[in-house]
Order: C-alpha cells, then structure tokens, then sequence
C-alpha cells in the first residue's frame, strides 16, 4: 500500500508527524529453511463441512519429473486411527508443491494430517472441517494481514499458533511483498533480506519469495496449527493493483502486465493452500459455519476493480458506474447477503482488503477521502453494497478488512457524519460494523506524540471510530456467539527479535441486531475443550 500509506503520512504532515524510517539490508539472505524433504513446511485450507485442502511442499537434492507423495489424515495427534489416506504427484510445472483435496471427512471435526517422501515425513499438521449443525454456540478466528518478511519477524504468527481453540485463522492479504532489497518495509535486519533481492516480476521471482517466507519458523507454526481461509491483496501481485494495471508496473522495464499477474497467480495457486480449479483463482467464496455464521470472502483488487484515481478530489470517484468488486462479484455478494439471511444464519462476516468506512480529510474545506485505495475511492460502489444490505433488511453484518497497516473498529453507516442519520451513541442509523486488522509486520505510521495526536483527531472527527490505532503491530481475535461479536486487538511488543510479548490493545462489541460497537469491558474466555494441538517433531 505505498501509494495508500504516502496519502496518509501527507494527511499526517499537518500534524508534524514524521514517517517511519527504513534502511537497506545488504547481503545474500541468511535465513535457510530447515534441511530435508519438507523444509517448507505443511499448511490446510479451504474448508468444507467433509473436505479441506492439505499443502506441503518437497525439496529434493535431485529432482525428478515426478515425484510421488504419500498422505494421511487421522483423527488423533498420534496418528494411529487413520481415517483417509493417498498419494500425490509433482513435478516442476507445480513447483514441487502438492495439495490434497481430503474428502469424506466429518464435520466440524479436527484432524492430523502427514505427507511422506524420499524416505522422510512431514511435521504432523491439524486441521478443522466446517461444523454443518444447528444450534452452534460458539466460533473464534484469528484475522490477519499485511507480512512484510523483511520489516520484522512473524511474532503475531506465534501468538496465534499457541491458540488452540481457534476455527480458523482468517488471512486478508499482502501475504507476501513484491519490493526488492532497500524498498518499503526493509528494516535491514540481516536475517530477513529479500530473496531474490530484486523486486519479483517472473514466475520463478514470485516462486522464490513465497519458498522464502514459508521457511519462516513462525509462519510455518500457525500453518501447522490452524486451517487457513487466505484470500490475497495488492502485495502478491503488485502494489495498488486494479484490473488492468497496477502503481507499482513500469511496462517499459517491467513488461507485460498480463503475464506478470498470471505468473503471480499461478505462484499464489501452487504455493498456498487455496482450493481453486486450473490457473483460475475463484477468490469470491463462502463458508457456512453452521447457523451461526458465513463467512463471505471478496477480491477487491484484481477482478473486478477499475483504476484508483490519484486526486482524493476526483469526480470520478462518484460515478455510478465505477466498480471496486466488478458486477459479477456484486451481483454474487449482495445474493450470498441475501440467502443467509434467509436461511436464518445469526451473523454475516466479509473478509475483504481495503477499508469500508469512511475517512475524510477534515483539514480541508473540501473533506475529500485521504485514501481512495480504499472504498472511499469507490463512493458508489459502498452506497449499492449499504443499499443492499438496508433495501434487503440484512443484519448483524461484520466486515473485517487488512490492508492499512493501522487498527479501526467502525460503525458503518451511508453517512457517518450526518446526526441526523446516524447516532454514534447508539448505533442507530448504522447497517453493519467493520474491524480492521493490523499488519502482521508491515509498517505504518512512526510512534510518538504527533501519531497520537492523529488518531484523537480521528476519534474527534469521525464519531462512527470506535477504535484507532495507527502504530502497533498483531491480530484480530473474533470471538462469535449468537448473541454477540467481539473484536480483540492483540498488540506484538516487538518485531526487531523473535519472541517478546502480547497484549489486549482493545476490546469492542456489537450485540446481535445493534449494528453498533461497544466497548468490552473483558477480553472473551479461550475456550476450555480445544483440542489437542498438533505435536513437536520429537514428540
């Protein structure tokens, strides 16, 4: 989010606030996955209620054309009661990665899960089928985004990892960085150097550096953990990306758009574990946990959007006609809104990138959006989707967006400024929340006084800001019941050395059929049942 971020700190300047310094790293990367067959790890994603999809990758010191990968899942961590079982091809036109559709599993049901070649075995993984039953009470996720692997290590990933009752961890983007050595979010930290060094354009450029972050001990932990629902940002292919083009692609040293996007998905598809049919990635997607919730996951960069506008002022960005999601992606959304309702589902969660709510420029007479990445940028495309949701009378809607590198929580209302509209006391007039995640790593605003005095500024300006952090680095705990939604925001103490602390930065709430966040005055308990972790090598 360069381009993002530059329009913030220019917001910021007002203030006096200076930007977060960053220095090159020099050298070859000094971070070496772990040697055997399995250095990359193992991973799951994409649940259903009888199936998930199992990743690993095997690195041999002569590779064949194929090579032929045994897999089973069972249902205890010792696997001893083995309940599916197979074996996979590879070769180099998939990198050497393998993903295993496991089907004719139980619902809502934690599995084990190991991959054997070349005379060695995977670390063992655990993974979780989607609970299909009625009466559900209860759900927790982890909402992630935005790891920079060279501005710092993956703490927020291990804090998570040691969460054993989680359902899912929900990954919103930005998994990986396109930048070169010396680009944004270097911190220079010796063992975090850019492989390759160079900004990624190729098919095998955007092959390395996903090997290179999957060798991330953290990384490779939650993985290991915890079933992913992933959907990507700009990052993973190029900064502020849109459909045809991207702010970070010079065709004259860089070539074709096209192919750099193809290749940047065909490394996405091989290298994550992402259910999704050829080269198509089809990222627009649901997931029903029971009656409780659905999950809606959206692509809000590459499919569908039209090109960002560099004047926060620009006419264009009210055209009726202008598209973030694209009109097909509309069209499925606003009818998967619909059916769950329907249906009856307690709660409707939206994991997409940029952020919904509105922030304006209030330095200005003119009051124009500071970001117009975001779907301030795309003003008729957020008041048909708010349209939808108030003509259809959907309720209890939760987006949760990456992507800004800053913590929000918002009440999200077609006219947050207007009182007579909408009351920031109590909610009235708002159609959904919104809780936006920090990043992992990636950097945003420089600590101190002056980044302080932004976020009141905010909070004093935009009554519908419930929440505003603008510094700190972690995660979103959601902690979901039928009656209630609440959003944790777990901070990192540092990102300079592995390790460290977390903490509860913040805590809100919005009660089945509020639409409104609250304060909480407690963090949400863990629950007292999860299941056993997955186990350490030498046990």
């Amino acid at each position: 989010m360069r381009a993002s971020r530059r329009r913030l700190l220019n917001y910021a300047g007002a203030l006096g606030l200076a930007p977060l310094s960053t220095h090159c790293g020099d050298g070859e990367s000094t971070s070496a996955a772990p040697p055997g067959v399995f250095r990359h790890g193992v991973a799951s994603g994409d649940p259903t209620p009888d199936a998930v999809i199992l990743w690993t990758r095997v690195t041999l010191q002569e590779l064949p054309e194929t090579v032929e990968v045994e897999w089973l899942v069972a249902s205890d961590p010792e696997l001893a009661d083995v309940v599916q079982s197979g074996t996979a091809s590879t070769g180099p036109e998939l990198d050497y990665t393998v993903k295993v559709d496991a089907t004719e599993l139980d619902a809502g049901t934690t599995y084990y899960y190991r991959f054997s070649a070349g005379g060695e075995s995977s670390a063992v993984g655990r993974t979780r089928t989607l609970p299909d039953e009625t009466g559900l009470s209860r759900l927790r996720f982890a909402v992630v985004s935005c790891s920079n692997y060279p501005a710092g290590y993956f703490n927020a990933y291990a804090f998570i990892a040691r969460r054993a009752d989680l359902d899912a961890v929900i990954h919103l983007g930005d998994y990986i960085y396109e930048y070169g050595v010396g680009e944004f979010g270097d911190s220079g930290l010796l063992e975090r150097v850019s492989d390759p060094t160079a900004e990624i354009v190729t098919l095998e450029d955007y092959r390395r550096r996903h090997a290179q972050y999957k060798t991330d001990p953290d990384l490779q932990e939650v993985h290991r953990q915890h079933v992913f629902i992933a959907v990507w940002d700009d990052h993973e292919v190029t900064n502020n990306a849109w459909q045809n083009g991207a702010e970070n692609h010079q065709p004259e040293t860089e070539g074709d758009y096209a192919e750099r996007k193809a290749a940047a998905t065909r490394a996405y598809l091989e290298w994550m574990p992402v259910r999704a049919d050829g080269d198509a990635p089809d990222f627009q997607r649901s997931f029903r946990f029971g009656d409780l919730a659905q999950l809606t996951m959206l692509d809000t960069r590459h499919f569908g959007r039209d090109e960002q506008t560099t004047d926060p002022c620009d006419p264009v960005i009210l055209d009726p006609e202008r598209q973030l999601l694209g009109a097909e992606q509309e069209e499925w959304l606003f009818a998967e809104l619909a059916a769950s309702q329907e249906r009856g589902d307690r709660w409707r969660l939206l994991g997409q990138q940029v952020m919904l709510g509105q922030v304006r420029n209030v330095l200005t007479e003119a009051m124009c959006p500071i970001n117009q990445d975001q779907w301030d940028g795309y003003a008729s495309a957020r008041e048909r989707l708010l349209l939808a949701i108030q003509e259809g009378a959907i309720a209890d809607v939760v987006v949760l967006t990456g992507d800004i590198h800053s913590s929000w929580g918002i009440d999200i209302a077609p006219d947050p400024f207007d009182a007579e509209s909408y009351d920031a006391e109590s909610g009235s007039g708002a159609l959904a929340v919104e809780a936006v995640t920090p990043s992992v790593t990636s950097p945003g605003l420089a600590d101190g006084a002056g980044t302080e005095a932004l976020a009141d500024l905010v909070r004093d300006t935009h009554p519908h800001v419930k929440h505003v952090d603008l510094t700190r680095h972690g995660y979103v705990l959601l902690d979901v019941t039928p009656d209630a939604v609440q959003a944790e925001w777990y901070y990192v103490s540092t990102l300079a050395e592995r390790g460290g602390e977390e903490t509860l930065g913040a805590a809100l709430v919005t009660a089945r059929g509020a639409n409104h966040l609250v304060v909480s005055d407690t963090p949400s308990e863990p629950r007292d049942d999860a299941p056993a972790p997955a186990p350490q090598a030498d046990t």
